[in-house]
């Protein structure tokens, strides 16, 4: 079957097959048909699936999980560890997460529509959903109080573009006030100190700067935590049942480390230490006897338990390598829950029980039949790019056994910029390794977050942006002498921030890659400043440079791919989502007319029901499907496996 497929896609043959239609939503522009044989053969690495730990019920101590049976990622309760999962939620559109009040008896929800990120807060019971929110603002859900009386949550109601801050009782949704108006977009309600009364936000300025507020809901009064005299990044932020505020904080360090912060003076003492590496983030039990925390290690997760009265540290074994996920939380019973990503382990959710540091599986998802062990895992890759800075990356490589000889290879660049790639799970990707015998690399260039504060703004501005390209070169310059792999056929992807970094590397390194696959990217960063929206603005203009500046705006224009289409010679698989607030279509739009109108090769999804990114599974298999169809015409050529 394989070998039919692929010769099918590399040769023209004169009795067409049969095509798979794109879904009802999905504007395939400029792309040949798929042929039908991609999707029996490719169908057992379509039907993994993930689950994702959200949250404990209170009383009946319950899981709740987010996973999908259907097209898009639903609720699930799980009674018991390995027990059913059994669905609670049954929308058109993915629900990610579920918030329990603390005794149980009210679930609440965020949802969006078609990706338009213009979210919605809502009461789930009994499979039906209760709008909470004014159904036409952006909400951000946030924390309930301990005494269950108030959530907290953002909102754009006011202004139509900035995030304020509001309080409300769910169970009396015309209960909601405003508690603090802001004039910028990185407000969040973070969590409500023991009493219920004071409540812990966020004001995000840049990944290297944010600070704390704490608002007396009762009386409105808001005074400043943090009085830091050069830019402090915080992460997690919890209090403690004693009152205390535990954080993680680069604040002297340039890496997170975990302390205690002094609401009245702002005087931050560490305690837990990651060394070299970031802490990306914890959570405290409900007896305020142990955290439980996170060190990234260049990709990798690894688990510990700190004993708050000895300061003793525990490391947690016998987890599936890989990433955990954001969402850990401790049960009021004192049970710790998680999720857990490896590739050969696809997402799943997990407990630890602190006092034995027993490890237990709740979820063991579906991967189509396919046995996960046989995935590879990752190899970290660390070099010194073209200036002596260290940069990293993973590789995935192929069986050799089964896949002989010098292999193709694909980078895929993260977005954010201030993303990173870990270790997690492949799914469909993993498709492209065990079948098709291609490696995939994964690289953390200047600018990624989990390296610490100096390394994360080491592309900030026009003028810095392109190094993080430069260190693309760097990497091929190694990956091209590696023995397994075959330089002359590479090729690169990326998504949003990392689509740009698509087009940037196709240009610079033309004669280095074969084909591009840019995802939701940046073409032109004047023109996505201008257009992105307006709440996101000026957080864009701190990492980017202000395009209002006249110096900023040239270099700006300099850099863009737009402007340096003449140099984008391979061809191109772009990928729009029509309902994009980031990065929006016409980012897609003005490069593929630019690159056709010189005759370039240019193929085009656009799907009209999503937003940055395919979250609907018939969306990402037909994604998948032309991804496999364009390298195979453009990077593997008329080999395809006979290169094996």
């Amino acid at each position: 079957m394989l070998t039919t497929m692929v010769s099918a896609i590399a040769q023209e043959s004169a009795i067409a097959e049969p095509a798979v239609p794109p879904p009802v939503a999905m504007l395939a522009d400029g792309v040949p048909p798929i042929p039908l044989s991609l999707v029996a053969d490719t169908r057992p690495y379509l039907e993994y699936r993930t689950a994702s730990f959200s949250g404990w019920h209170p009383q009946d101590r319950s899981m709740l999980i987010t996973t999908r049976f259907g097209n898009v990622s639903q609720l699930h309760r799980v009674a018991a560890p390995g027990s059913a999962r059994r669905q609670i939620s049954f929308e058109e559109e993915p629900i990610y997460r579920g918030s329990w009040s603390p005794d149980g008896s009210m679930l609440l929800v965020e949802k969006d529509a078609g990706g338009n990120e213009v979210s919605q807060i809502y009461a789930l019971d009994v499979g039906r959903m209760t709008l909470l929110s004014d159904g036409k603002s952006r909400h951000t859900l946030g924390p309930w109080s301990g005494d269950g009386t108030l959530v907290a949550f953002g909102s754009n109601m006011r202004t139509g573009v900035y995030n304020d801050i509001y309080v409300m009782d769910p169970r009396d949704p015309a209960s909601a006030r405003l508690v603090l108006s802001s004039d910028s977009g990185g407000w969040v309600a973070i969590d409500f100190a023991p009493n219920s009364q004071e409540l812990l936000v966020f004001n995000y300025i840049s990944v290297t700067d944010s600070q704390l507020h704490i608002i007396d809901v009762a009386s409105g009064e808001i005074r400043k935590v943090t009085r830091d005299a050069t830019p402090v990044a915080y992460g997690t932020l919890k209090f403690a049942p004693d009152g205390q505020l535990w954080v993680s904080s680069d604040k002297d360090s340039d890496v997170q480390r975990i302390g205690v912060l002094d609401p009245t003076t702002g005087l931050f003492t560490p305690m837990i230490d990651g060394e070299r590496w970031d802490i990306s983030n914890f959570d405290i039990a409900a007896d305020g006897k142990t955290i439980a925390y996170v060190v990234n290690e260049a990709g990798f997760s690894r688990l510990y338990l700190y004993d708050i009265d000895s300061g003793a540290k525990r490391p947690v074994a016998g987890l599936p390598p890989g990433e955990i996920g954001a969402g850990m939380k401790f049960a009021p019973w004192g049970t710790l829950g998680f999720t857990v990503y490896s590739n050969q382990s696809p997402g799943d959710a997990y407990s630890l029980d602190p006092a034995t540091l027993r490890i237990t599986r709740w979820t063991e998802s579906e991967t189509g039949g396919l046995d996960p062990a046989d995935n590879v895992l990752p190899e970290l890759i660390e070099i010194q790019s073209f200036d002596g800075e260290p940069i990293s990356g993973l590789l995935y490589r192929p069986d050799a056994k089964r896949h002989p000889g010098k292999r193709p290879l694909i980078m895929s660049i993260h977005g954010g910029p201030e993303g990173q790639a870990t270790a997690g799970f492949l799914g469909r990707s993993n498709y492209l390794i065990n079948e098709l015998g291609i490696a995939l690399f994964y690289p953390n260039v200047r600018g990624s977050t989990g390296f610490g504060k100096r390394f994360v703004s080491l592309d900030n501005g026009p003028f810095l942006r392109e190094n993080s390209v430069k260190d693309i070169g760097a990497l091929l310059d190694r990956l091209g002498k590696h023995p397994m792999l075959d330089p002359k056929r590479f090729g690169v992807t990326g998504g949003s921030y990392g689509g740009y970094m698509c087009y940037a590397s196709a240009i610079r390194y033309s004669r280095r890659f074969n084909a591009a696959n840019c995802i939701v990217a940046i073409s032109n960063f004047v023109t996505f400043l201008e257009n992105t929206e307006e709440y996101r603005r000026d957080l864009r203009r701190f990492e980017y440079g202000d395009e209002r500046v006249p110096e900023l705006r040239a270099k700006l224009e300099e850099i863009s791919p737009l402007t340096r289409v003449d140099e984008l010679k391979m061809p191109l698989l772009v990928v729009t989502g029509a309902n994009d607030p980031r990065v929006p279509a016409s980012e897609a739009d003005q490069i593929i007319d630019a690159v056709r109108s010189r005759g370039g090769v240019a193929w085009h999804l656009l799907a009209r029901n999503e937003g940055h990114g395919f979250r609907r599974k018939e969306n990402a298999d037909f994604l998948f499907w032309t991804t496999l169809a364009f390298w195979q015409r453009h990077l593997l050529g008329a080999k395809g496996r006979s290169a094996d």
